[in-house]
């Protein structure tokens, strides 16, 4: 990912793990500052990705990776009775921070398959390994995503994104703004329409702020009026990420994703996911399975940003007293979607047939 520091651009990933050590930079800071925080311990880790210090199926699926290689190192000089009883309780600890991601769950189990025979010292070189095959893959997949998606983009499309699906959201190059990073890099003209995505704002803070050190044109948008350019005839096709996909293809992304894909039906406006295959659940029968996050009520209350003063602030909206609910999620039917843009290529329906052939088997 491209960032401008300083006056100079650079090339940064989202996340890495440097010794026992992960850095990253620290999302809940932009747009206003970019600021690398390091995380210790796996337990500083299950902590960042549960206050979202890190967010995106792929950061947080890399994070809980390295998470556990956090855990096995810690746990290095233990017995081998001992080891597997931290590296349990480490992996415990980071599944509970967010249950609908499917990338955290594969991430952690990768590793911990990869923990269950050697010695302790082969152990833990195998969960290193491991982990750092989980951020290879993600990026890997991200960087395939464009290349397919990016034909799906003609020259001077206008596209509409949902909450961030990019470098920031899995390592770098995104799943949902690769193809359109892919798009800009070849020369086409594209222009984003990017939805704030209350209640943290991850499009107005996040997506723009990628965008704009790309220098790729884009205006924000409140939620509430997708709608409007879509019936105006201002929006040629809509690409989402996803933190989940069922076997039947119906799809847990940001609150707020199910309205957008509805109204661009109702519209003929082609509907998009952006998914690479750590994302798809084949365990998972349909949408209705999938455990949907609910988050901190104050996270509607107030709202965060810089005073007139410049410094950083929290406002109350609302009183605290009012009574919210904060669902993270919902699910987009597979009948809304279009297709799916993956790193084996565009999945079309029915999807029950074209995700057991891309990512698995109607036996398994």
């Amino acid at each position: 990912m491209k960032v401008k520091i300083d006056g100079e651009t650079r090339e940064v990933r989202t996340l890495w793990m440097e010794g026992q050590k992960i850095r990253l930079i620290d999302q809940r800071r932009l747009p206003h500052r970019f600021e690398i925080t390091t995380l210790e311990n796996h337990k500083e880790t299950a902590k960042a990705i549960k206050n979202m210090v890190m967010r995106g199926a792929g950061a947080i699926g890399v994070a809980g990776g390295y998470g556990i290689a956090q855990a096995a190192l810690e746990a290095q000089h233990m017995s081998v009775k001992g080891f597997e009883t931290y590296l349990f309780e480490a992996a415990e600890r980071l599944r509970k921070t967010r249950p609908t991601a499917a990338n955290l769950f594969h991430a952690i189990d990768r590793c911990m398959e990869a923990s269950i025979s050697g010695s302790v010292h082969e152990r833990v070189r195998a969960i290193i390994s491991e982990a750092d095959s989980v951020a290879e893959d993600d990026l890997s997949a991200s960087r395939r995503i464009g290349e397919y998606g990016c034909d799906l983009i003609d020259d001077g499309f206008r596209i509409l994104t949902h909450c961030n699906a990019g470098a920031l959201a899995f390592i770098d190059y995104g799943t949902a703004l690769s193809p359109i990073r892919f798009a800009h890099m070849r020369g086409k003209q594209v222009f984003v329409f990017v939805d704030e995505t209350r209640p943290r704002c991850q499009g107005a803070r996040l997506t723009a702020w990628e965008l704009e050190q790309e220098g790729i044109p884009y205006a924000v948008i409140v939620d509430n009026a997708a709608g409007y350019y879509m019936r105006q005839g201002e929006i040629d096709m809509v690409i989402v990420g996803a933190d989940r996909v069922a076997a039947n293809g119906d799809v847990a992304n940001k609150i707020g994703t199910y309205e957008k894909a509805v109204v661009a039906k109702e519209n003929r406006i082609p509907f998009y996911v952006a998914a690479p295959r750590m994302t798809f659940d084949l365990s998972c029968r349909n949408g209705d399975f999938i455990e949907i996050e609910e988050r901190d009520p104050e996270e509607v209350r107030s709202m965060w940003g810089l005073n007139e003063e410049g410094k950083p602030s929290k406002v109350l909206i609302s009183e605290e007293k009012t009574n919210i609910r904060n669902p993270a999620f919902d699910v987009t039917p597979a009948e809304f979607i279009s297709g799916f843009i993956t790193e084996v290529g565009i999945l079309r329906p029915p999807y029950s047939d074209s995700i057991y052939e891309a990512f698995g088997s109607k036996e398994g």
